[in-house]
């Protein structure tokens, strides 16, 4: 069987299929091939690309391998990734010129951040021939903890699809994990336990979770994708953060608080906190830097922590217009009469998870009383430890 008429006058549906566990990856496109008429998958294998190797593209249909060749490259090409962004757009462009296929699946290679690619689809793919369907990361549920607990470069775990790719295995795959609103569960050698089910389930609550190889999957495979609203879910100031849980020994601590923390007292502790659990993201605020929202995201004892931006509380009424709706709306929801939108909100899940040591921990790097009664102009004058992390205070 294969599109009619009316579904050739269709933009093509695209979906991504990520995610570090190949062989839940392998399932979830395999079922996809089986069960769409007329689909075929793309998959760039990018295993050399941490050396500068070749990248070879391979399509595959629900019998067997269609075609593979690698990609032309120039000395200076390294990126294996680039090299995929930039073959990607013609080849999905050729696919749906023939008017042959109901679904194309982008399998993406190991190491692959779905976000990207979902916005180049949107984007620079996203014409009257292609769209994004969804976007899924196939995961082995027993392999949740060691990829989260997983500090190591990915070069150093034969991962990188650059010589110069510095990501950390544990943040690459929360964020695979994190991101898409589907996924895919299956499997491995070793049955999942009822702690790497909490765990998977406290780390995106808001997914839908199916088998890969179920029947859901296949509708979910269409259900509609919108970039720039997962791009919004994933923003430090309005994220869908996980709220408190606790099951089979694996607990998510909520962590807020509305007032700022001293610089000197949270650098001292940074590496306990970041150390306390296997996954923590969230949005926090220091004294010396009263009006930058700063977003913190850890995995695996690797600490990222960045400047997101102002404060809306630190804009004028008219620059409101500029900042997204949903930015907007998530400031409303915790808008306090004094200090507006600013505040803590930390999220910390793992096994074996001390809340009441941590919730101590983090109270005692928050300004004192005095400290906070002094006011903001005080404030500025603290350490500016951060400096080294984040732009200079000017």
């Amino acid at each position: 069987m294969r599109p009619g008429n009316s579904e050739r006058n269709r933009p093509l549906p695209v979906v991504l299929v990520a995610g570090m566990h190949a062989g839940a990856r392998a399932r979830a496109v395999g079922q996809l091939l089986r069960t769409v008429p007329g689909s075929v998958a793309v998959h760039h294998d990018l295993s050399a690309s941490g050396d500068g190797g070749p990248v070879r593209r391979v399509l595959t249909d629900a019998v067997g391998e269609l075609d593979a060749a690698p990609l032309p490259r120039t000395e200076e090409e390294t990126c294996g990734c680039c090299l995929m962004r930039k073959d990607l757009p013609g080849v999905l462009a050729g696919l749906a010129a023939t008017g042959r296929h109901g679904l194309v699946v982008v399998e993406l290679w190991d190491a692959v951040e779905p976000r990207g690619i979902a916005e180049l689809i949107a984007g620079e793919c996203g014409t009257d021939t292609v769209r994004p369907a969804n976007v899924i990361t196939a995961v082995d549920p027993a392999l949740v903890l060691p990829c989260l607990a997983n500090g190591d470069d990915l070069a150093a775990a034969g991962l990188a699809v650059a010589p110069g790719d510095h990501r950390v295995v544990a943040d690459t795959f929360a964020r695979q994990l994190e991101y898409p609103p589907v996924l895919a569960v299956a499997d491995g050698e070793e049955p999942a336990g009822a702690e790497d089910l909490a765990l998977l389930r406290q780390l995106h609550p808001t997914a839908r979770q199916v088998a890969a190889d179920s029947p859901a999957l296949t509708c979910l495979a269409f259900a509609g994708f919108d970039p720039a609203a997962a791009a919004a879910a994933q923003h430090p100031a309005c994220a869908r953060l996980p709220q408190p849980a606790e099951e089979a020994g694996v607990a998510t601590l909520v962590w807020r608080a509305g007032r700022p923390f001293h610089p000197g007292r949270l650098y001292r502790a940074l590496e306990d906190i970041a150390c306390a659990a296997v996954r923590s993201r969230g949005r926090f605020w220091l004294a010396d830097r009263p009006d930058a929202l700063l977003s913190w995201d850890a995995a695996g004892g690797a600490l990222c922590v960045e400047s997101a931006g102002p404060w809306l509380a630190a804009l004028p009424d008219a620059a409101w217009e500029l900042v997204p709706a949903e930015r907007r709306v998530a400031a409303a929801l915790d808008w306090d009469p004094v200090r507006g939108d600013r505040g803590q909100h930390l999220v910390f899940t793992g096994p074996g998870l001390d809340r009441d040591a941590l919730t101590t921990l983090l109270d005692s790097c928050l300004l004192t009383d005095g400290e906070h009664a002094a006011g903001p102009e005080s404030w500025k004058k603290l350490p500016s430890v951060f400096d080294t992390w984040l732009d200079p205070v000017t």
